[in-house]
């Protein structure tokens, strides 16, 4: 008989997507969790502040969970935490630069003083009950980046992070190839890696040739310059330093999380700026453009973020003219190609140079993800028995099974899984055969976790095709209407122009109550049903629409 525990790896976030990263591995009794990230909704989220993973099955076994493990830190993998900690406050575990991104959000949410935070580094080793966790450095957009390596009974699991094999890095943090290779001679049992890019063949450029290109466009530029990127690629808000003080440019920083960011990075000593150079926003109007640098968030075409405002002219102290120099220094995401096109329009429109379009056209961006070379070689030096390809959807993932197989993972032994999906492995078996709670937690304001899948097809309904409210007074000991029908709409109809539609509208009501009281019937919900399905029914022969039909009954 065996006398190995049961060792199980699964995602409640983070496979079969991009965004709120969250991964579990669990010994027997012992449950290490793995990042605690949050993703932006779209579109079709309406209302919808922020999506977290659901933790239902981190509820259920609460006395089991050892630590929180954070990889590095962007919000993918960091953004979910304030509000998971409301719920389980465990112990966090991270590098000296997440730890300061994590302490941010925890001030804002006033949690700092409950949280244990607890610094790491790559030389780190930590034991949890029969689990013994180790580090290793890899690089990345943000700086302190790890992957993990859980050396259990049954072998040992390895999460990389994300990552790319970067051999000159801006900030010479280079990924620790001997230590991985190391690892990989001990035994990789399951290595859990990230596949953004798995669709990219090649090689992932340096962020060193970025540096190059921002110089020359900040000397070209005739007149001030707007530069935007993420603000977490600490790596990036350097090299735009440097170029302002290679042109004798002071900068100013617009936008709440790159002022915070940048705070963090100075005060822990990842970031150098001159004494004098940064300028505060209303400073900007006071100097010569060509002497002016300004450094801001919403790359990604987010509509509150200082470039979006700045390209409407809607930034107090802050006015986009012509021949000013406008820099996109990031990709967009999928899903926001849209928003940053609305933007760059209105920038041309206000006779702005505009630099932008892929990172590899302008030379101004390079992506913090390894592609399919990097993902082999990670593969290579790793040689897992099993593979489970994690971050990305369902085609990267499929693209790195095939990556993994191309380089000695034999067949059979990688697992396409998605959230909730558990691969339990015993006696060097893996199957994958079970599932536990996972999807999407939605935040709402102050509100996480109460909106459903009705309300927001309460919001969907509302948003397309307006409401239109029925008020009717009824006497309470007649049963009798006293007045009414009285019909309010809102984005319905234009009341002026449709007098003759809520006229009948009116009289249908009014004849439904009639009919309805001749049959004696009393109960208010039943009346209400009956206006929204005759009313309902009526309004979409009329106008093809189906507005949200709130029927009001007062008693008096």
């Amino acid at each position: 008989m065996s006398t190995k525990g049961n060792l199980s790896i699964f995602a409640l976030g983070g496979v079969n997507e991009i965004g709120k990263n969250m991964y579990v591995v669990q010994y027997d009794n012992d449950i290490l969790i793995i990042d605690c990230g949050s993703k932006f909704p779209d579109e079709s989220l309406l209302g919808i502040d922020l999506i977290i993973p659901d933790i239902t099955y981190l509820e259920e076994n609460k006395d089991k969970i050892r630590a929180l493990l954070v990889t590095h830190g962007h919000e993918d993998h960091i953004g979910g935490i304030p509000y998971f900690l409301k719920k389980l406050n465990i112990p966090i575990y991270a590098t000296r630069f997440t730890l300061g991104l994590i302490e941010l959000k925890l001030s804002e949410h006033k949690l700092l003083r409950d949280t244990v935070l607890n610094q790491i580094n790559s030389d780190s080793t930590l034991t949890f009950g029969e689990v013994q966790v180790s580090f290793f450095k890899t690089n990345h957009s943000i700086p302190d980046c790890l992957g993990i390596v859980f050396h259990t009974p049954e072998g040992n699991v390895v999460h990389t992070g994300d990552f790319k094999f970067d051999l000159t890095p801006v900030n010479n943090q280079y990924s620790d190839i001997h230590k991985m290779a190391e690892i990989g001679k001990q035994g990789v049992l399951v290595l859990l890696s990230e596949s953004t890019n798995a669709e990219r063949a090649g090689l992932t450029p340096s962020e060193q040739i970025v540096g190059d290109h921002v110089e020359e466009a900040f000397m070209k530029a005739k007149r001030k310059v707007v530069i935007s990127t993420f603000a977490s690629n600490i790596n990036r808000v350097q090299q735009v330093v440097n170029a302002a003080l290679k042109t004798n440019r002071k900068l100013a920083l617009l936008g709440r999380s790159m002022v915070n960011v940048v705070d963090v990075a100075v005060e822990r000593g990842y970031l150098q700026i001159p004494e004098g150079m940064l300028i505060e926003p209303h400073e900007i109007n006071t100097l010569a453009p060509e002497q002016v640098a300004i450094l801001c968030t919403g790359s990604q075409g987010e509509p509150m973020a200082a470039l979006a405002r700045l390209s409407t002219g809607k930034f107090r102290d802050v006015d986009i003219l012509p021949d000013d120099t406008i820099i996109f220094a990031a990709s967009p995401i999928p899903g926001n190609e849209r928003n940053v096109s609305r933007i760059i329009d209105s920038f041309f429109s206000l006779g702005a140079k505009v630099i932008y379009g892929s990172g590899s056209s302008t030379k101004m961006h390079v992506s913090g993800h390894g592609y399919q070379e990097d993902l082999k070689l990670m593969l290579t030096l790793m040689k897992p028995t099993y593979f489970i390809p994690i971050h990305g959807e369902y085609r990267m993932l499929h693209q790195h099974r095939q990556l993994a197989e191309s380089v000695g993972v034999e067949e059979g032994n990688t697992f396409i899984i998605s959230n909730g999906d558990v691969v339990d492995i015993k006696d060097n078996e893996a199957v994958q055969t079970r599932k536990v709670p996972a999807g999407d937690t939605f935040v709402d304001g102050v509100g996480v976790g109460d909106i459903g899948g009705t309300v927001l097809r309460d919001r969907k309904q509302l948003s397309e095709d307006g409401m239109i409210i029925v008020v009717i007074t009824l006497s309470k000991t007649e049963r009798k209407i006293l007045s009414g029908p009285d019909t309010i709409t809102r984005g319905f109809v234009y009341v002026r122009d449709s007098e003759k539609l809520l006229k009948d509208v009116n009289h249908l009501v009014k004849n439904t109550v009639n009919e309805l009281q001749n049959e004696n019937v009393q109960q208010w919900n039943v009346i209400k049903q009956n206006i929204k399905k005759e009313l309902g029914q009526y309004l979409y022969a009329q106008t093809k629409r189906k507005p949200m039909i709130l029927p009001v009954i007062i008693e008096i």
